[in-house]
């Protein structure tokens, strides 16, 4: 037991830190969009630390399986470079015997990444898109001036006589949309009404008796429609193209949600293999977790080196192979070409028969020729 606790206390501290380095590195990624929200479109600060928690369950999900793999490399990798796993397996302990530590802490692990997986990620996703859509009724509201030209959102110029916030009533209305690349249409109408549809997540303006003038981009042709009623169709990807789109992804549903679709689409559906492959990677990914850190044991004690820097480098090599594996093989299951109840498993099993290759080489004293790093 105290050697078990030993091995524990040497993974979870370089697993804080790391995960810690991954959140960060992730949210500034997507802190460059976040940030156009703030120049351009005056989110508050409370809506954008809102937005950092939505992601994070995402963030975390990906995360994971990489920053197991790292510590439990860089733990073994200094108990290597210490020459303690010789001393250890001079006292008789195998690197098996050390392995159950690593499936303990592993699993642990594994539990947090499926509960993030299947109850926290499709939460956040969902509370993301719906405070985009806040953002969108907010700068409709907001973006909109009477008598003056304004474009609350890109490529939709408003020019309204009068606008009642109350009910959001617009009155001789004067709108240029040019969000279509082949076609930009003005609309002229008597009265307009904004009415927001949060399930669809989309504002509807409707127009009453008024005129459409559609111009195509190269002044080839023009037309004009008269009309009674006319609807105008807002979604997010108005708001911010980068970050959103208006239709309930199926990362956006719950299990039981995406059962229940499953059940009820035609096989042969694209969409039914893209929610059958995310419903079974809300398991297989959380899974690489327990898989990436049983592999960091072997990696991290076959590296000859000194300092994290080569632990850090071959757990990020390793990662990288499983994360294109992954994604080759979901742009192929989402495609319907491959059954998702069969290549979602494919970057587990090579994970699988990584760890056994890497285990038996190990345990055997058999060097691993790509490990050869020299201090």
């Amino acid at each position: 037991m105290t050697l078990y606790r030993y091995i524990i206390n040497e993974i979870w501290p370089t697993f804080l830190a790391s995960l810690l380095v991954f959140i960060f590195i992730m949210v500034a990624a997507r802190m460059l969009s976040i940030t156009e929200l703030i120049v351009t479109r005056g989110v508050d600060i409370t809506q954008v630390l809102g937005m950092v928690l939505y992601l994070l369950p995402d963030i975390l999900t990906f995360a994971l399986p990489a920053v197991t793999l790292m510590s439990v490399v860089v733990a073994f990798l200094r108990l290597s470079a210490d020459s303690e796993i010789i001393a250890l397996k001079s006292s008789g302990i195998s690197l098996y015997q050390m392995l159950p530590p690593v499936a303990v802490f592993s699993l642990a692990v594994f539990l947090i990444g499926l509960s993030i997986s299947v109850f926290a990620a499709p939460w956040g996703n969902r509370a993301f898109k719906d405070l985009l859509f806040k953002i969108a009724e907010s700068r409709a509201d907001l973006g909109i001036k009477e008598r003056v030209f304004c474009e609350p959102f890109d490529d939709l110029v408003f020019y309204v006589n009068s606008f009642s916030r109350q009910d959001r009533a617009l009155k001789d209305v004067f709108v240029v949309d040019r969000r279509d690349k082949d076609v930009t249409n003005t609309i002229v109408a008597e009265e307009g009404q904004m009415i927001a549809q949060p399930d669809q997540r989309i504002i509807t303006i409707y127009f009453v008796k008024g005129t459409i003038f559609a111009v195509e981009k190269n002044m080839d042709t023009a037309r004009t429609i008269k009309f009674n009623t006319y609807g105008l169709t807002i979604g997010l990807k108005d708001v911010m193209k980068n970050l959103a789109s208006r239709q309930k992804a199926p990362h956006e549903l719950s299990v039981g949600k995406l059962i229940h679709e499953i059940q009820t689409t035609p096989k042969g559906d694209v969409q039914r293999s893209r929610m059958m492959r995310e419903l079974l990677e809300k398991v297989s990914i959380p899974l690489a977790v327990l898989f990436m850190g049983i592999i960091g044991v072997p990696l991290g004690a076959q590296i000859r080196a000194r300092g994290r820097t080569a632990g850090i480098g071959v757990s990020l090599a390793v990662f990288s192979i499983y994360y294109v594996c992954l994604m080759v093989v979901r742009s192929i299951s989402s495609s319907g070409l491959v059954p998702a109840a069969i290549g979602v498993w494919v970057p587990d099993l090579f994970l699988i028969a990584t760890l056994i290759y890497l285990l038996r080489r190990a345990a055997n004293e058999r060097r691993i020729s790509f490990l050869r790093v020299r201090s």
